[in-house]
Formats: C-alpha cells, sequence, structure tokens
C-alpha cells in the first residue's frame, strides 16, 4: 500500500539529474511529497506561499526560458489558478506540470470545502493540457518521469490516502495516453482511473461469481483518451462502466461518453459523484455513501450488459 502523491514526489526526485528541472511549491510541499526534490535541489525550488496564481505564472516564465517546471498544491487549491493555467499557460502551449494532490471525496475528513471533484473536468477542456489521474505509486512515479519529455502542459491529480500496488515491476507497460487492460473478459468493460481502478478489480471479482466476465482497465490519462482501446473494448464487450472518484459530470465518464457516441453506440453505466458536494468522513465511508464501491460498480455492470442491443 503507498500513496500517490509519494510516487509523485519519487518521480521528481528521480528527475533530480535533469538540470532543467525546477520544482514550484505553494506552501504544501510536505502534504505534495515535493519536499524530497526541495532538500535533495535547494538551489532549483522556488516558495511561492500561499500564491497559486502566481506560482502557475512563474512556471510560464521559467516555461518560457527553457526550464521544465513541477508545480503543486492541493486539488482544490489549482482551481484558484484556472485563468492563470488557460492564458499564461494553455494558450501559449507551455510545459508547464500542475500536480493537485488531495483530490476527490476519497481525501474523507478534511470535508467538502477541501474535495476537489471537479478538477479532471476543469482541466480537461484547456486545449493542449494533457490530463492524468494514476492509481498507485509506481504508475505515478513513471507518469511523473515521462513528463518532461511531453513538451506541453499536464495536470495530475493524485491522492492523499494509500491504495494498493498494481505496477510493481510492470513500470514497461505505463505510457501517456494509453490505458492498460487489467483483466480480460468479453461480457462487459469497466474503464477506472484513480482509487477506483482497485474498486473495479473488485467488482470484477464480484461479477465473476455470477459468470460475468469484465475487462477492467485503467485509464490513467483521461485526455488525451486511448479511443483505439475504448474503440477495441466497445466491439469485444458491447457494454461499458466508468468509474471515478470525481463529479459524473466531465470527468472520465463524460470523456467515454462523448467519445462513444460519435464512434460505438454501445450502452454505458457512468459510476461517479453525483451532482452533489461531498462531506467530512473516512475514505471508506465517503466511497460507499457516493455510491463508488465494488459493488455499486458490478450493479452498473449488470445495468450496462442488460441494456445491451
Amino acid at each position: 500500500m503507498a500513496a500517490t502523491r509519494d510516487g509523485y514526489g519519487d518521480g521528481l526526485l528521480a528527475l533530480s539529474d535533469n538540470p532543467k528541472v525546477v520544482v514550484l511549491e505553494a506552501d504544501l510541499g510536505k502534504s505534495t511529497k515535493s519536499l524530497h526534490f526541495r532538500k535533495a535541489n535547494p538551489d532549483r525550488t522556488i516558495s511561492c506561499g500561499i500564491g497559486e496564481q502566481n506560482m502557475l505564472l512563474v512556471g510560464a516564465g521559467l516555461a518560457s526560458s527553457g526550464y521544465i517546471p513541477f508545480a503543486s498544491t492541493f486539488a482544490i487549491f489549482t482551481e484558484r489558478a484556472f485563468e492563470q493555467m488557460r492564458n499564461g499557460v494553455a494558450r501559449p502551449n507551455l510545459a508547464v506540470h500542475l500536480c493537485g494532490s488531495h483530490g476527490g471525496t476519497h481525501t474523507g475528513t478534511d470535508g467538502s470545502s477541501a474535495q476537489s471533484i471537479e478538477d479532471l473536468a476543469i482541466f480537461r477542456t484547456l486545449p493542449n493540457v494533457v490530463v492524468m489521474h494514476p492509481c498507485d505509486d509506481i504508475s505515478t512515479k513513471v507518469l511523473t518521469c515521462q513528463l518532461p519529455e511531453l513538451g506541453k502542459p499536464s495536470y495530475m491529480r493524485t491522492a492523499r490516502n494509500k491504495t494498493p500496488v498494481l505496477y510493481d515491476g510492470r513500470e514497461d507497460e505505463i505510457q501517456i495516453g494509453k490505458g492498460i487492460q487489467l483483466t480480460k473478459g468479453n461480457d462487459v468493460a469497466i474503464v477506472a482511473c484513480g482509487v477506483l481502478v482497485h474498486e473495479a478489480l473488485e467488482a470484477a471479482k464480484i461479477l465473476s461469481v455470477d459468470g460475468i466476465n469484465a475487462s477492467v482497465v485503467d485509464m490513467h490519462t483521461i485526455k488525451p483518451l486511448d479511443t483505439d482501446l475504448i474503440d477495441r473494448l466497445a466491439d469485444t464487450c458491447g457494454a461499458m462502466v466508468s468509474a471515478e472518484d470525481h463529479s459524473i459530470i466531465g470527468g472520465l465518464g463524460g470523456a467515454l461518453a462523448e467519445h462513444l457516441i460519435s464512434s460505438k453506440l454501445i450502452p454505458l453505466e457512468r459510476i461517479g459523484v453525483p451532482d452533489r458536494f461531498g462531506e467530512s468522513g473516512e475514505a471508506e465511508q465517503m466511497l460507499e455513501m457516493m455510491g463508488l464501491k465494488s459493488h455499486h460498480i458490478a450493479a452498473a455492470a449488470k445495468a450496462a450488459i442488460a441494456r445491451k442491443a
């Protein structure tokens, strides 16, 4: 068990040998885990204080000068800097890499004001911006280490709480923009991201008891969506479920729906936070309250299968 925010910190530290990499902090380096890079490379770490708007524009200036800036704060606070991300980073297509930690209702006891359930949707609307939500610390580290070669801006969401490790010894499978099929089945495809990848795998086990074989996909990159994989799954399974700890509006489920409506008209059931805010509770309590647990995903899979033509 490990937290994806730890993978982000490990990834930054692994990039220390690249003299162009610069880390920007908004007074939350301990929480986002950028402090590891800061301790090793204090001369390439800039404290921007509690000022995310300023941090993004500092990043834009560094990127325009040939550096590769990584900026991080809580996911909910990245939303303060949307205008700067739009006009200062995305519009000129500057390679600033923004990481929002503590995303989703899984954050738990911090309460609804701190639970960003709209960040993936917000940043997915911006041209040029790659949007990612990895599920374990290893994939987070690998994706972070790939960002210097991306050549365009990105937003990555990480989580505070620990989740099972899936990719130990499987690092070669991880690539920005490519979903990873974790299980194979022909009855339904469950496409998940972040903390719900593990719930999706448990859902597949529940379904197998009833003789239903599910393909489970870790869609860590939400934009650009791996449409080739989605189309193959649509042809093979004929029914699909999205699963995310994010608003039902505009995130992974929205991205899948937008693609399928113009490509493969198959049943899609979306598991996500309903059109509401969260509240204070333990991580597992929040997943149950919002209908995001494995048994909810399994029920949605059966509903999708029942809608097959």
